[in-house]
């Protein structure tokens, strides 16, 4: 294969990266402040999306969970995209657009965050998610790409919203892996501080 075809995936892959940290920092950092808000206060996360998002999704909690670069206490954080009996029966027995919504309105309480992502902002049980999440009085935390689609416009004031401004999907992805690991570096720093530089 010619390699100029990969080449030029890491190049428009980079370029994103740069463009994206300027117009990110400030609603990533937003981010990490609802999340250690909630946290410090005894709350969980919830995190859900479908495909390459939900294993992203899955990344993030077991980041908070286990641990993301240094050894510390387990943080709360649950994936709504791994329980398959859960999944399966509200798919089968309601519609595949509850599986999130049904889970959020079961473990979600007031303050407590739903990471939501989709990275066309318009995943029918993502969007239920929130819904269901804003009905509980739980705050959210959307990473979404292309124009935001319609989460963009279930966000309140108190949300945050990290939006990728590209059309790609795997180009969406890669930076909401570089979200994610910015929002687990951000919440080991804010709950136990700055470790020394090796």
């Amino acid at each position: 294969m010619n390699t100029q075809r990969i080449l030029a995936h890491f190049q428009e892959s980079a370029e994103l990266k740069m463009k994206s940290a300027n117009l990110l920092a400030q609603p990533i950092s937003q981010a990490i402040e609802l999340m250690f808000n909630a946290l410090s206060n005894g709350n969980k996360i919830l995190s859900c999306g479908n495909g390459g998002s939900a294993g992203d999704s899955q990344h993030f909690a077991a980041e908070l969970v286990g641990r993301f670069e240094r050894e510390r206490f387990p943080l709360p954080a649950i994936a709504l995209t791994t329980d398959t009996s859960i999944i399966t029966a509200v798919g089968n027995d309601y519609s595949f657009n509850e599986i999130f919504s049904k889970q959020v309105q079961a473990f979600g309480q007031a303050g407590d965050i739903l990471l939501a992502i989709s990275t066309s902002g318009n995943s029918g049980n993502v969007l239920a998610a929130v819904e269901a999440a804003l009905e509980r009085e739980m705050r959210v935390v959307a990473l979404t790409g292309k124009d935001g689609g319609k989460i963009a416009q279930m966000l309140t004031d108190a949300d945050v919203h990290i939006n990728v401004p590209h059309s790609r999907t795997a180009r969406i992805q890669e930076v909401h892996l570089v979200a994610i690991h910015s929002i687990c570096d951000g919440l080991d720093v804010a709950l136990f501080g700055e470790e020394d530089a090796n």
